[in-house]
Parts: C-alpha cells; structure tokens; sequence
C-alpha cells in the first residue's frame, strides 16, 4: 500500500512537466496541419509540383490525420496510451525528416501522409493522458484551457513560422524544427507519465475498424476532392457516396457487436454529441478563415509572405487572453454560457473580417475582426474540449479524444472545401466586370459571412441543447454509473 502511495504521488507531482510536454507536442502537430500554406509557391518552384499535385501537399496530412484517427484512438484505448502516443511521435519525427529532405513530389507527399498518420496516434492518445492525469473538474478546466490555447496557437504560428522560415531560411526548416520537440518528448514522457490502457482485456473490433476508418477516409478525401473539382465531379461524389455507405455499414456492424470499436451509447451520450457537434462548426468556420484570410492579405492587400505571416501574431495574443479566461469562465459561469460567449465573440469578429476592403489599413481594418476572433476562438477551443470528454474514463478515454479530433479535422476539410469553393464562384462571377480585387473581395466577404453564420448557429445548438449548471454539474449524466 505505501509502495503504491508513494508510486500515485510520483505521477501527480509530474503531471505539471508532462503536460508541457504533451501541449508541445500537440502544437507541433497542429501546426503541420497549414504550415505548408505559405510555403506553397515556393514548394512548387523548388520541387516542380503541377498545381493539381501542390495541392496534396495539404490534403495528404489532412486525409491521414482525419481518417485515421477513430481507429488509433481505440487502439490508444486497448494497447496503452503512452505507448501509442510515444509510437506516433517516432513515425511524426521521421517522417518530418523525410518531408525536410524531399527531392521528389512524391516523397514530400508521402511524407506528409505519414506525418498525417503519425499525428493521428499521438494527438488522441495525449488528450486522453491528460484527461487522465486531471481527473478533477476544476483542474481539468484549466489542463484543457491550456491544451486548448496552445492548439489554437499551434494553427495560428503554422503560418508565422511558415511565412518567417520560407522567406529569410528555406522551406525545409519548416519540417525539420519538428525533430528537436519530437525527440524530447521521446526522451521526456517515458520518464513522467505512467502506461494506462482499458482495464477490461477487449479485441480490436476488426470489422468496425476497417469500415470506420473507411468512411472516414472516404469522407476527407471526397470533401477534399470537391474543393478542387466541384461538388458535381465524379471524383468527389463517388468518395462521398462510399462513405455514407460505409457509415451506415458500420453503425449496423457496431450495433451487433458484443465488443464494438465505438458504442452507441457514447455517440449518443448528449453532452458529448453536442459538443462534438459544435466542434465540427467551430472547425469549419476556423479552418476556413484560416486559409482565406491569408490569400487575402497576400492577393488583394499585397502583403508578402513573411508580412502576411507576421500579421497573424496579435491573433496568438487574443487566443492566449482567452485561454485564460476559459477556465475561470468555465468554473463561475458554467459550460455553456462560456461557449456560447465564445461562439458569438468569434462570429462578431468574422463579420468584422468580412469588411476589410482593399483600401483598408492593417491596423483600422484587419485588426480589430481578428483581435475579436481570437479571443472567442481562446474562450471557445478549452471549453469545447471539457465538454466533449465528460464522463470518460480509464476505458474510453483515448476514444473520446479520438471523436473530438475527428469532428476537428473533418469540420477543418468540410469548412476549406464548401466556403473556399464558395469564395471562388463568388469571385469568378463577378471577375467579369473586370474589378479583380472587388471580385475577390466580395467572394472572401461572402465566405466569412457564412462562417459567421455557422458560429452563430453553434451557439443557438449549445444554449438549447448543451444542458445548465456549472462546470461538472451541467452534465448529471456524466455523473451516473456506467454498466
């Protein structure tokens, strides 16, 4: 008994180091998701790319992260999560390496897919040792407040990083400065976080596997594919068809099976479905701003690579204020008027956004919409993240971190390949008049409305549906016991 005391001590008093370790970890590997994005020009001169190819540069990171996810969360779950997470962070390393010394198309895109892997089996099975390690409501807040902040950091110092590395170093760097925080979390982790997998001995449902991760993959790739080609291309429709099939092969596969790779019953948990369901909102309207935003500040405001880069920093700084806000909003207010505070701050802040006009100043038009922005995406991304783990545990920790990363990745494809699509047909039917930056201004304008309006829907699903209290109150049910 004393051995074991001592032994339960040990790991509380690490839990600070290694949550450092894992929020750097997760940065890395937001970061990859576009920090490509302006690298891409110089990407193609270097490697001769065709345009059509460029482009999976991107979408083979997001194809693997997103597909892949559900199944490694599982096995994080079944096989031990420290062990998962430290392998996913070995392939992320060396394929970053692999990407760094690409000389060929296709091994750059090869490499990225692996990335994609690799930050598949890390970024689920490091939420789930957290949410592990933090069992307590308060303390969970704040861990995620964290975990949540430095991930929205990760996504917005993707392109500062780009931007600075490709214009004053070369492309490569923007791989290679992953291997120095992949190999101290090799080191690092072993020495501070203890293995835990489900107590109960359950197979891999094999079956479930094979069909979730299908539809998965099945579904980025299609929405990918439609971003490019259109929503009536054959090469779009025909994955997105497969998908739904798959999908409804797998929740009858799922409903029939004894040891099912996600139970029903946590799908249909409705704490966690809403919070997942705003996730995907959240991520579409995020992901899409992301990526026209900073074709935007380049094609029509004329701001170089490296100026466009820099411009996203006082947006790091609203996503830090709101992080530390978040978990204090969580604790007094409660879950949900936290969310949806934070839900309509960003939407009044794309609204903002959708006005700058090419006439407009950095300072006068950009930055107030992005200060905005920011601060609700850093209230926003700890709470949605709480929520969206209550009432796992010790068996289903890594599965509920894998749902919540899957509803960000798809809701990241989903809002890139409709409001892009969106922001260029806008654009290309008014091209005509012969005003190419109006054109381009009213299709960026167009696209950010609606990812206003996505938030502001979010924010309606949360205050009906999310539930009322405080914190851990708001949800009774993740209080009941679990049979």
């Amino acid at each position: 008994m004393t051995s074991l005391t001592t032994a339960t001590a040990k790991a509380v008093g690490r839990r600070g180091p290694a949550l450092v370790v894992l929020c750097f970890v997760q940065f890395m590997l937001v970061l990859d998701d576009n920090v490509v994005s302006v690298a891409l020009p110089t990407l193609r001169d270097d490697l001769g790319f065709s345009t059509a190819g460029l482009a999976w540069v991107v979408n083979a990171y997001f194809l693997a992260f997103g597909g892949l996810l559900l199944l490694f969360g599982r096995m994080a779950d079944l096989l031990g999560r420290r062990r998962v997470f430290l392998t996913g962070v070995a392939l992320f390393g060396t394929a970053s390496l692999v990407c760094g010394l690409a000389q060929e198309p296709w091994q750059l895109v090869g490499g990225r897919f692996v990335q994609g892997a690799g930050a598949a089996m890390a970024s689920p099975a490091a939420l789930a040792l957290i949410a592990l390690l933090f069992p307590g409501t308060e303390e969970r807040a704040k861990a995620f407040g964290l975990w949540g902040g430095i991930a929205g950091l990760g996504g917005t110092a993707g392109l500062v990083i780009s931007g600075a590395l490709t214009g004053l170093a070369s492309w490569r760097w923007i791989f290679l400065i992953n291997l120095p925080v992949a190999l101290a979390a090799l080191v690092l982790l072993p020495r501070l976080v203890p293995e835990s997998r489900a107590e109960r001995a359950v197979r891999l449902d094999v079956p479930g596997a094979v069909l979730g991760t299908g539809a998965l993959v099945a579904l980025v790739y299609g929405l990918l594919r439609a971003g490019e080609t259109g929503w009536g291309d054959t090469t779009a429709v025909g994955p997105l068809v497969l998908a739904v099939f798959l999908a409804v092969a797998f929740l009858v596969v799922e409903s029939r099976t004894a040891e099912p790779l996600v139970p029903l019953s946590f799908l249909s948990f409705r704490f966690r479905a809403v919070a997942n369901g705003a996730t995907l909102l959240f991520s579409a309207a995020m992901y899409a701003m992301a990526f026209l935003l900073m074709l935007h500040l380049q094609t029509v405001l004329g701001y170089r690579p490296l100026a466009a880069g820099l411009a996203y920093l006082p947006y790091g700084g609203g996503i830090l204020a709101g992080m530390w806000l978040s978990s204090r909003a969580v604790i007094r207010l409660g879950m949900r008027p936290t969310l949806v505070i934070g839900f309509l701050a960003s939407a009044a802040g794309l609204l903002l956004l959708s006005g700058v006009a090419p006439s407009d100043g950095y300072a006068s038009g950009v930055l107030p919409g992005m200060l905005l922005t920011s601060l609700g995406c850093g209230l926003s991304l700890p709470a949605l993240t709480v929520a969206a783990l209550t009432g796992t545990t010790e068996e289903d920790a890594g599965l509920g971190s894998a749902v919540l990363s899957s509803g960000q990745q798809v809701g990241g494809a989903v809002g890139v390949a409709v409001l892009v699509a969106l922001a260029t047909r806008r654009s290309e039917a008014l091209a005509a008049d012969g005003d190419a930056a109006h054109a381009a201004t009213e299709g960026f304008s167009l696209a950010l409305t609606v990812t206003a309006v996505l938030l502001a829907l979010g924010a309606v699903l949360i205050a009906a549906l999310l539930g009322s209290g405080r914190s851990g109150d708001s949800c009774p049910e993740a209080r009941r016991p679990r049979g």
